[in-house]
């Protein structure tokens, strides 16, 4: 029986070490180069091609190679009988806490302003407000936005958080479902977004989510590109509906050349480096779900496909 690894451009001879590190005798195949599709039974994933899934016959589970899951929930030509699950790190979580405070702090600083006034060899201070005085918004309280908003909040920020379900965060206010939204945006100066990828909160971040935060506003979005209207972005900027943008995922990645984000003094963009999984880190995890999968056990990190997440 084989594991199969499938991470298009992506050098994947690290994580192949990692795995053989902790039990050699397992069998790998790095697509395209498969030697038997019968013998594969456990595949890990990161943007793989879709339809491609449904043509090994004994596939019994599907990982992740990342936390988040929805590049597999969206591929409709995966079987239900497939299992899904993901890699958690606490390397993950800390990444993403020292990514989101970055980002932040640029903001409450100026710095970006700085940043871009270097261009210009401009000389120009500019007043910042207190962690006090910012009002930050962590959209999605789970394994990643829960520490991050309780970071943000032991270090001063006004901090809300919002979710699907109630959830209790010391030093955060929480919001939960939709109609709890509204008052969520109410006043918030940074938005971050944080939310697993599903149905209900594809396209999220838009326009009409823009207006109901404050003038000065910023967003963050280190979730996933589909949750961001791009159009909506950018008429919010354009229109001064919205200060600036802090992005780190996009609907396509890369980003094309003539994509409208490019060049914007007022949008930040990095390559999907907000929390980037380590083989060294999740190899243990992945090697015990191929042998729960052999073995018919329940996984570990089991991803519910009505959820989402």
């Amino acid at each position: 029986m084989s594991l199969l690894f499938i991470a298009p451009d992506r050098d994947l001879s690290s994580w192949e070490s990692a795995i053989q590190d902790i039990d050699p005798n397992i069998e790998i195949d790095i697509w395209p180069a498969i030697k038997d599709k019968e013998r594969v039974q456990f595949a890990v994933c990161w943007n793989h091609p879709q339809h491609l899934l449904d043509g090994f016959p004994n596939l019994k589970a599907v990982s992740s190679l990342g936390a988040g899951a929805d590049h597999l929930l969206s591929d409709e030509s995966l079987p239900e009988s497939v299992d899904i699950c993901r890699v958690v790190s606490p390397s993950l979580v800390q990444q993403m806490k020292e990514y989101i405070l970055a980002a932040v702090l640029n903001i409450q600083r100026n710095f970006v302003q700085y940043i871009r006034q270097n261009d210009q060899r401009k000389w120009q201070p500019h007043n910042h407000p207190s962690p006090q005085e910012l009002q930050v918004g962590v959209m999605g309280l789970g394994e990643l936005g829960k520490p991050t908003a309780k970071q943000l909040a032991q270090l001063g920020y006004e901090v809300s958080g919002w979710s699907r379900s109630a959830k209790e965060i010391e030093g955060v206010t929480t919001f939960a479902k939709t109609e709890e939204l509204h008052p969520f945006l109410n006043n918030t100066h940074i938005l971050i977004c944080l939310l697993p990828l599903t149905e209900e909160t594809k396209g999220i971040l838009n326009l009409d989510i823009f207006k109901q935060i404050d003038e000065r506003g910023w967003i963050i979005n280190a979730a996933r590109g589909e949750h961001l209207v791009d159009e909506d972005l950018i008429y919010a900027l354009d229109s001064n509906i919205l200060q600036g943008a802090w992005l780190d995922v996009f609907s396509e990645e890369p980003l094309p050349d003539k994509h409208a984000f490019w060049n914007r003094n007022n949008v930040i963009i990095t390559p999907h480096v907000a929390s980037i999984t380590k083989p060294d880190e999740v190899a243990d995890q992945i090697v015990e779900n191929y042998k729960r999968a052999l073995s018919g056990l329940e996984l570990n990190h089991k991803v519910n496909r009505e959820l989402g997440y």
